[in-house]
């Protein structure tokens, strides 16, 4: 794995929706460095990409309410447990389980292993509340796949929240998970 600055020289043979978040980053002046790595399945292989981009990636997790009318991307630090009573609890919202794989990509146009922040460019609809977990914004970096979960690319926090959530017309709600 290397670290690299910006976009792929080549993108003929990456996913649109891949090239879509670059050319996204790029038009309204955001810098990121990218690592390719194989497709990352699991949080350890997380740790070793953290490892390249020298940034924590977060969890990502899509969730929704029981009647599946709300819809909710949380960003935590990876090495945080998630128990939905604490979230439910500090959104209103009872009884929350993962979404469906069909809903992230009709919301996020992400498939299962790859959600990410970058998703919520697709969801023209606000269809997503983004929760960010308050340790997440603690740190001047974060990492996320670019809606594929075979690169990683690390980015300012300031940037994804002063210059990437206005851009695609997103804020976000800050929880607290206790962690233990």
């Amino acid at each position: 794995m290397n670290l690299s600055t910006g976009r792929p020289h080549d993108t003929d043979k990456r996913l649109s929706r891949e090239v879509k978040v670059y050319d996204f980053l790029d038009k309204i002046g955001i810098e990121y460095n990218r690592v390719d790595h194989a497709p990352a399945e699991d949080m350890e292989i997380c740790k070793e990409i953290d490892k390249v981009l020298d940034a924590i990636i977060c969890k990502n997790l899509f969730l929704c309410n029981r009647q599946q009318t709300k819809f909710y991307l949380l960003m935590m630090p990876g090495d945080k447990p998630f128990k939905t009573k604490e979230i439910s609890s500090q959104i209103n919202s009872a009884r929350l389980s993962f979404a469906s794989a069909e809903k992230m990509l009709q919301y996020l146009d992400i498939e299962p292993g790859a959600v990410s922040v970058m998703g919520l460019m697709n969801d023209s609809e606000n269809a997503v509340t983004l929760l960010i977990d308050e340790d997440v914004l603690k740190n001047s970096y974060i990492g996320c796949h670019p809606c594929v979960n075979t690169s990683s690319i690390k980015l300012k926090t300031e940037d994804v929240i002063q210059k990437f959530l206005p851009a695609v017309n997103h804020g976000y709600q800050t929880v607290c998970l206790v962690g233990e």
